[in-house]
């Protein structure tokens, strides 16, 4: 039985309130958790339940239904110290689930199965005959908690937690996202915020990524080093997120490529460049890597759901620069070529560019955070991107993040991740798009400068917006 030392832990104050009350419940208790491939999954479960003896059984990846249940059979002769267990062998989970069940049958037990898609292999017999061993022996111990923990959060909701099997049972469900800013930035320790913010917007809250590149002296030192050598940690993790989402199937993968060609796709774009049918399987692929945090679905932040404008994106932050940086050097990389020199490899230019569209993305996703800044997250309104198609009569074009208010104000962004401050050229871009933005009569119009860096003399001379937000304002509103 595993027992886990207390030790320092950084946020997720919510998810760990969350787990140890489902653990101090007066009678049995089922909780799902699930999230991508090192979000932190385990290292919370340990934690949260550190005073807790935990019975811990784990899935091994490709194995089929008799190499997982002698792994299973090898942990559990090590977790009750019984040596014969290694020996026993059994037909089906039904079996195996039965006779665990009666090693813990009474007392103060916590059974966590982790990876469970792979104990699965995908399938729903594990869970069917999980089912009948939670109805019939486990339910009946009002201090048993039970921990289904897997990578593939659609698996998890499609096989677990909606499960006919495991319907209307003591289920408890925490979907685990990543670190926020705030978390990031206490993660990261004494970093400047732009280091703190390069960090997030390229690899994202994912702590073990975090605590990969924050190891080394600078963060573009950690990115460029966890990236451009031979077998670094970022050049192979691409494989090993979709194995551990998906496993070998082609088509997930096959769509995420795609969209890394391309700066976004419709879902007839999809069909007629991979060749995958419409409708419900189409559907549900893009429903499944949107629950993964793989793509994101957007659209005008006026348009109805079924608009013809729905896009779709990569929104992982590590894909995004695996498929920009690492994927184009591949070859060379796995030859050695930036061994010696790593921070050679990261074209500075275009990886400031690059950033620019993260933080414009970073922003949209923060909504409320821009909101409170600016003094109106009382109010209620709509936010997002607003953009057109291109057309015979005019060009396509995008405002990067715009608030439509019910207090008849509309609040209208401009977004710019430079490392100098941004000057008056900006005004002139900006009244372009307010030129060709439609019905702005019946509205007044705020103009926000989001400029990490701040605004030049010049422009703040001008006094042309109403308000300039920089990356300190960010941070010390990040709560």
């Amino acid at each position: 039985m595993l027992k886990r030392k207390k030790i320092r832990f950084i946020g997720r104050k919510e998810e760990l309130k969350y787990i140890q009350d489902a653990a101090e419940l007066d009678e049995a208790a089922i909780l799902v958790v699930y999230g991508r491939r090192r979000v932190g999954k385990t290292e919370l479960i340990e934690y949260a339940l550190h005073a807790r003896n935990l019975l811990k059984l784990e899935g091994v990846e490709d194995g089929n239904t008799e190499a997982q249940m002698v792994r299973v059979l090898y942990q559990l002769s090590k977790a009750l110290k019984d040596r014969h267990l290694i020996h026993m062998r059994f037909k089906t989970w039904l079996e195996l689930l039965d006779f665990i069940a009666t090693k813990i049958s009474v007392g103060k037990w916590t059974l966590y199965l982790e990876e469970v898609q792979w104990l699965a292999e995908y399938k729903n017999e594990l869970i069917s005959d999980l089912k009948y061993v939670w109805d019939n022996t486990l339910r009946h111990n009002p201090n048993l908690l039970l921990i289904l923990c897997g990578s593939s959060p659609s698996f998890m909701q499609n096989q677990v937690v909606h499960s006919k099997a495991l319907y209307n049972r003591s289920i408890y469900e925490l979907n685990l996202r990543e670190f926020s800013l705030k978390e990031a930035q206490t993660f990261l320790g004494n970093r400047s915020h732009r280091e703190i913010m390069d960090a997030y917007l390229t690899v994202g809250g994912i702590p073990e990524y975090l605590k990969r590149i924050n190891k080394h002296s600078s963060i573009q030192v950690g990115i460029c080093e966890e990236s451009f050598k031979k077998d670094s940690y970022f050049s192979n993790e691409k494989k090993r997120i979709f194995i551990s989402s998906f496993a070998t199937k082609g088509h997930y993968q096959e769509i995420v490529d795609y969209l890394s060609q391309v700066k976004f796709a419709s879902k007839k774009d999809l069909e007629k460049a991979l060749h995958i049918k419409g409708g419900g399987n189409l559907t549900n692929l893009l429903q499944d890597l949107a629950m993964c945090g793989f793509i994101e679905r957007y659209l005008p932040y006026q348009a109805d759901s079924k608009s013809i404008l729905v896009r779709y994106c990569i929104a992982d932050s590590y894909l995004r620069f695996y498929f920009k940086f690492i994927s184009p050097l591949a070859e060379r990389i796995q030859q050695g070529d930036y061994n010696r020199s790593p921070l050679h490899a990261l074209n500075k230019e275009s990886y400031q560019k690059w950033l620019g569209l993260s933080f414009e993305r970073f922003c949209r996703q923060n909504s409320l955070l821009i909101a409170t800044i600016i003094g109106f997250s009382a109010v209620r309104y709509k936010s997002g991107v607003f953009f057109n198609r291109a057309s015979a009569e005019q060009s396509g074009y995008q405002i990067d993040l715009i608030f439509d208010r019910a207090d008849h104000v509309l609040t209208i962004c401009e977004i710019k991740y430079t490392l100098s401050k941004t000057g008056t050229d900006v005004i002139e871009e900006f009244e372009k798009k307010l030129s060709l933005l439609p019905d702005l009569e019946s509205k007044t119009i705020e103009k926000v400068l989001i400029s990490a860096s701040g605004a030049t003399d010049a422009l703040l001379a001008r006094a042309y917006f109403d308000r300039i937000i920089t990356l300190e304002d960010i941070f010390k509103n990040n709560a």
